[in-house]
């Protein structure tokens, strides 16, 4: 998988979090989104324990409640939708501060603020406490296909690569007086878009034939092993696990 590649979700520490295996944090995580998701949208108090779960494992990661929240904006975009629900979803109407909105809108809207909200909040903690090259080996030994792992291995390896191309020709552009200023400009960008999709084409051809000569045959080296003790597996399921005992609650109560 070759050295370590960081990223800026990451938050380098020494955590019980952060020394977990990272194929038992992905397991983890994605059992608590599963649970989330299945539990109804009417048991709102099931939801407010789900967020003192991220709470305090955020806590026990050392993670500044800060730059959680800072990164959570990327769930912007689904905000902006779920707000609409009230108002374009038929059905039995409500009035809310002066408003008339729609009752199953307002539970849509709640469900997708909800259950985005505590499904992005545990992503950005799975990467603020997992480097990038640490999440492919936890992918790697959950068996995912190997295909599948060789291609995100490679995104992240020629992504910087890509975006340092980018900024060259950026550069090459400004030093010859250009400036994107209007919709005449669309031409030039159009051409460097073109070259930047060659170039990196052509790359791709060269390390490709590079890594056959090498001896490459589908397969990448697993180069090292990651394990997991029973501990470690039992500190990973303690949050779905209690996440799933609030679930089942919400069914029942």
């Amino acid at each position: 998988m070759g050295a370590g590649h960081a990223h800026k979700l990451y938050r380098h520490g020494h955590s019980p979090v952060h020394d977990l295996p990272p194929h038992c944090k992905l397991a983890a995580v994605f059992c608590f989104v599963v649970v989330v998701v299945t539990t109804p949208r009417e048991a709102v108090w099931a939801f407010g324990l789900y967020a003192l779960l991220i709470a305090g494992v955020t806590a026990l990661a050392r993670i500044p409640a800060g730059f959680l929240l800072k990164r959570l904006l990327i769930e912007v975009p689904f905000v902006a939708f779920a707000l609409l629900m009230p108002f374009v979803v038929p059905g039995e109407q409500t009035h809310v501060l002066g408003l008339s909105v729609s009752v199953p809108g307002l539970w849509g809207a709640w469900n997708v603020l909800a259950k985005g909200t505590l499904g992005v909040a545990a992503s950005v903690l799975l990467a603020s406490t997992t480097e990038l090259r640490s999440l492919l080996l936890g992918l790697q030994r959950l068996k995912l296909p190997p295909l599948l792992v060789q291609i995100a291995s490679f995104m992240i390896r020629y992504g910087d690569v890509i975006t340092d191309e980018m900024r060259r020709m950026s550069i090459a552009r400004r030093s010859r007086g250009f400036e994107a200023r209007g919709v005449r400009q669309w031409g030039v960008l159009a051409k460097s878009a073109g070259a930047l999709f060659i170039r990196s084409y052509e790359r791709g051809e060269r390390v490709h034939l590079a890594m056959v000569s090498r001896g490459y045959t589908g397969t990448m080296p697993v180069i090292d092993e990651v394990t997991a003790s029973r501990t470690q597996w039992a500190y990973a399921s303690a949050l779905p696990l209690l996440a799933l005992v609030v679930c089942l609650l919400g069914w029942t109560v």
